[in-house]
């Protein structure tokens, strides 16, 4: 195996990890911010609520960007494969 080909499906294989994480991350990072804020203005120190609004809003960000997760992740399986097969790898 080529060490080019390593270093390309080594970084294709953390971009497409970013890619897959992303979506449910910035979500996540923008409930929890706007819910912290609305804790300090409001002095509500109730632990639980962010939770559950963070857990509701991966939840909704999931079904709504699930087909296109799994398709990313098709489509990354799909070439590995390939190349693995080029190289006789993939009996």
């Amino acid at each position: 195996m080529d060490g080019d080909l390593v270093l390309y499906l080594a970084r294709r294989t953390f971009e497409t990890a970013l890619l897959l994480a992303a979506p449910t991350l910035v979500v996540t990072l923008v409930i929890g911010f706007v819910v912290a804020m609305l804790q300090a203005v409001t002095s509500i120190r109730d632990q639980t609520m962010g939770q559950v609004i963070k857990l509701a809003a991966v939840a909704l960000i999931m079904l709504v960007t699930g087909s296109w997760t799994l398709q990313v992740a098709v489509d990354f399986t799909t070439e590995v494969l390939n190349h693995l097969a080029a190289l006789g790898l993939g009996n």
